[in-house]
C-alpha cells in the first residue's frame, strides 16, 4: 500500500496520476465519499459516492481500512475490495490524508510505504490554490489553516520530498516505489532462487514485486 500524503495544493493527486500512467502495475484505492461529483469524474472510477447515511452505515459495519472528515465531508477507503486485492499481489496506491495514514498503519503496517510531499514554502502553497480557481476564499484560508496542520504531521512518513520542481519530485517519488517493491521481503521466490545459484545450473528468475505477488495481510498464516 503506498500512500501518498500532502497538503492541498502540494501536487499530491498530479504526482498520482501521473505514477498511476507510467506504472501498469499500480492501482488508484477508490474512497468513497459523502461529496458531490465535479464535472469529469465517474462514479467507481474516482470515488464512490455515497450519501450520508450510507457512509455512516460503512462505518458502523465496519467496512472501512480507513476514514475521516475533511472539510465537511467524509472519506473512506473500502476494507473488502482492498484486502482481497492486496491477497491476488496487488499494489495500491492510496492518495489519502495523515489520519488516513496512522489508521492503515495500525491495522497493514508491514505493507504500508507512506510518502509525504512538502510544498516549497507556505506562500508557493497560497499561489497554488489561488490559481487553480476552485475555491472562493474563504475555502482557501480553511485549506491554508489545515495546510499547516498537515505539514506538522511530516514526521511520522517514512519518506519525505519537496516539491520545488515537479519532474524531480515525480522520479524521486518513483524511485521509492521501485526500491520498496525490492525488499527482500517483498520478493517472492528469492530464496528457491538464490538456492538453486548454490546448487547447480541456471535457475528461472524470481518473480518482479508487483502484480501475483501476494502480501501477508494481519491475521493471515499463509507463508509468503
Amino acid at each position: 500500500m503506498f500512500i501518498l500524503s500532502s497538503p492541498s495544493g502540494a501536487g499530491k493527486t498530479t504526482i498520482a496520476r501521473k505514477l498511476l500512467a507510467a506504472d501498469p502495475h499500480l492501482e488508484l484505492s477508490v474512497s468513497a465519499t459523502t461529496r458531490t461529483m465535479r464535472p469529469g469524474e465517474v462514479d467507481g472510477r474516482d470515488y464512490h459516492f455515497v450519501t450520508r447515511g450510507e457512509f455512516d452505515t460503512m462505518v458502523e459495519q465496519g467496512a472501512f481500512l480507513e476514514w475521516a472528515h475533511v472539510f465537511g465531508q467524509s472519506y473512506g477507503t473500502p476494507k473488502a475490495e482492498i484486502w482481497a486485492g492486496l491477497k491476488a499481489g496487488r499494489d495500491f496506491l492510496f492518495d489519502i490524508d495523515w489520519q488516513g495514514t496512522q489508521q492503515l498503519h495500525q491495522r497493514a503496517e508491514v505493507d504500508v510505504v507512506p510518502v509525504f510531499i512538502l510544498p516549497p514554502s507556505i506562500d508557493e502553497l497560497r499561489r497554488r490554490l489561488v490559481e487553480r480557481g476552485t475555491d472562493d476564499p474563504q475555502v482557501i484560508a480553511a485549506r491554508m489553516e489545515r495546510a499547516r496542520a498537515e505539514v506538522s504531521h511530516w514526521h511520522d512518513y517514512d519518506y519525505v520530498v519537496v516539491n520545488d520542481d515537479f519532474d524531480r519530485c515525480f522520479e524521486q517519488v518513483r524511485a521509492i516505489l521501485a526500491a520498496e517493491r525490492l525488499r527482500r521481503a517483498r520478493q517472492t521466490g528469492l530464496v528457491a532462487f538464490v538456492r538453486g545459484l548454490l546448487e547447480e545450473g541456471p535457475q528461472p528468475r524470481p518473480p518482479w514485486p508487483g502484480p501475483e505477488t501476494p502480501v501477508i495481510l494481519p491475521g493471515d498464516t499463509t507463508a509468503r
